[in-house]
């Protein structure tokens, strides 16, 4: 099969015992690493105040406020602590394993989302799983190129879940991700025009 990508591509084909991987890399933003280095600076300034309320607290001089204080402020700082791991930890790319009836799907680890107020998806981001999945026959079936107003999103139904597919592609390669499957797997209902898309 023809696995020519479009022009200026991000996503590459590996082949592993004569099965293709399609690897599609997370997009990564050199500015993140600046809201790491303030978080690590805010992580040295919070080690002062944990320690400065907590030896209030041992000689007993603190009050009710001083432990509800220390509470919360601990909290933040192992949130703050686990934002910067994910800042500074290396995403790992999506990866789709063609298999002859399947698709070994790997979701891989997309980088931290930027944080704008009330943005949810930075949470979601923030304890992103990595999800493996065995994408069988009959969910393969289920695979569409929806056009939405923001772009097309490429999914795919895995059990009860839809799951978007190639999230950190261009819109170009989410097609000819689309297109490949569906000629490679001869499904009809990929593409938005065909019936039942």
């Amino acid at each position: 099969m023809d696995y020519n990508l479009p022009e200026d591509s991000a996503i590459s084909i590996e082949y592993d015992d004569n099965d293709p991987t399609v690897v599609i890399p997370a997009k990564t933003n050199a500015f993140r690493y600046f809201g790491g280095v303030f978080l690590l600076f805010w992580l040295g300034g919070w080690a002062f105040g944990l320690v400065a309320v907590s030896s209030q607290l041992l000689q007993g001089k603190g009050g009710l406020f001083n432990v509800f204080w220390l509470c919360g402020w601990t909290v933040a700082g192992f949130l703050a602590a686990f934002s910067a791991y994910r800042i500074f930890r290396p995403p790992v790319p999506e990866r789709l394993r063609l298999l002859r009836g399947s698709i070994g799907y790997d979701s891989g680890i997309p980088p931290l989302k930027d944080f704008n107020r009330g943005n949810m998806d930075y949470w979601g981001s923030l304890f992103a799983r990595r999800r493996r999945a065995d994408i069988d026959r009959r969910e393969l079936q289920t695979l569409r190129l929806r056009e939405t107003d923001s772009g097309n999103r490429l999914t795919i139904d895995i059990g009860g879940e839809r799951v978007e597919i190639a999230a950190q592609a261009t819109e170009i390669d989410r097609e000819w991700l689309a297109g490949m499957l569906a000629r490679r797997y001869h499904l009809k209902q990929v593409l938005p025009g065909n019936a039942d898309s």
